[in-house]
């Protein structure tokens, strides 16, 4: 095999809470991540030359080591000493700086990519367990679908599947820094923590309504505060018919989720008359388990 295509797929957080602060400043979380079907393309073929190159559709994205895409690829190398190098295509389709993971779903889908090109034989728990050296979301991002996040994030406990439903993606035009919302975190006087006990168990009875009532996002908080157009994109997508709408991860990306297509395609419309949102996509759970080449 010269060459594989995969994809990336993206995330959101179904519930978000913050249960305390190490002394290394890094807060300790507990949330549900899921797996919805919006993804990157990338394409990772071999070269003779022992160099890792890269190129992408998204002319803003850094090509050195800035890059989660080239570190992943040379984690791998290193550690294997591989012969000849790399080059990568990056097709980004999933919306960047939105709260998706979706540099970190890329950097896995880097280190699946080598795994099958270079017969490293590596299971997706040792994946994962280098995964975490690039940064917290990457070893849910192999794993995907349905898993509760705890510690840093990198603490992953697979639960059952998610019911599948319709999922509106709407994404507002404004950059939020994450590290910006957890600091300010500490600062809210009674922030809203979601029972993520409920969740789970809702996710097991597939009551979608009343896994709906209890999800919830204590960064919301700080972010909405920030940017009201969040708020705005919440209201108009409840008020379009949506079970339950929420931010995901430190924002600034909405979605929804709905009982079926029809009310997914009203809501789709009155999201893009409202023009609150540059970004909007329509989309639905993914829990397949399929392989990322699939």
């Amino acid at each position: 095999m010269k060459e594989t295509t995969v994809k990336a797929l993206a995330k959101i957080n179904i519930g978000l809470d913050v249960t305390g602060r190490r002394d290394d400043g890094y807060h300790l979380v507990r949330m549900i991540m899921q797996t919805v079907h919006i993804y990157d393309l990338l394409t990772v073929q071999k070269t003779p030359e022992k160099e890792i190159t890269m190129t992408t559709d998204a002319h803003f994205l850094p090509l050195d080591n800035d890059n989660l895409c080239i570190r992943a690829a040379r984690l791998l190398t290193e550690e294997f000493d591989l012969a000849g190098g790399v080059k990568i295509d990056l097709r980004k389709r999933i919306p960047v700086a939105a709260g998706m993971a979706g540099g970190s779903a890329d950097a896995a889908g880097v280190l699946y990519a080598m795994n099958r090109l270079f017969a490293l034989g590596l299971t997706t728990e040792e994946l994962m367990a280098r995964g975490v050296k690039l940064g917290a979301d990457v070893p849910y991002c192999l794993m995907r679908g349905t898993a509760l996040a705890e510690g840093i994030g990198e603490e992953l406990t697979r639960l059952p599947p998610m019911m599948r439903c319709p999922v509106l993606i709407a994404k507002p035009p404004v950059s939020v820094s994450t590290k910006y919302v957890y600091e300010q975190l500490d600062s809210l006087k009674e922030p809203r923590h979601p029972d993520i006990d409920a969740m789970i168990e809702d996710i097991r009875e597939r009551d979608l309504h009343r896994l709906g009532s209890h999800m919830g996002n204590i960064l919301e908080g700080v972010t909405i505060e920030r940017y009201p157009v969040i708020r705005r994109i919440k209201e108009t997508m409840m008020e379009s018919g949506a079970v339950v709408s929420m931010m995901s991860g430190s924002g600034p990306t909405v979605f929804g989720f709905f009982d079926d297509e029809a009310a997914l395609l009203r809501a789709k419309d009155d999201m893009e008359r409202s023009g609150l949102a540059n970004r909007i996509q329509c989309t639905t759970i993914y829990n397949t388990g399929g392989r990322p080449e699939e």
